[in-house]
């Protein structure tokens, strides 16, 4: 009895996890389709003026969260 207690409780958190795993998925996807990549290339444009590459890059994924490390320097190549 105790055993299927335990197999329905790990099938149960096992749901919970796998829903929270997709609406997490959708909410970073809906979060990159709000911000362009021309919006993001424009603010990193502005904070190159004022900054080296590395503040530059940072100040734009503080900006971006959704932007992964790889992105940002792309971007900055792209200046």
């Amino acid at each position: 009895m105790s055993t299927l207690i335990i197999w329905v409780m790990g099938a149960g958190l096992l749901l919970v996890n796998i829903m929270l795993r997709t609406r997490i998925l959708r909410l970073e996807a809906r979060l990159k389709e709000l911000s362009s990549p021309q919006e993001q290339l424009a603010f990193l444009r502005q904070q190159a003026e004022h900054k080296d590459k590395i503040p530059a890059i940072k100040a734009l994924r503080k900006q971006y969260p959704e932007l992964s490390l790889i992105e940002a320097n792309n971007l900055w190549q792209q200046i």
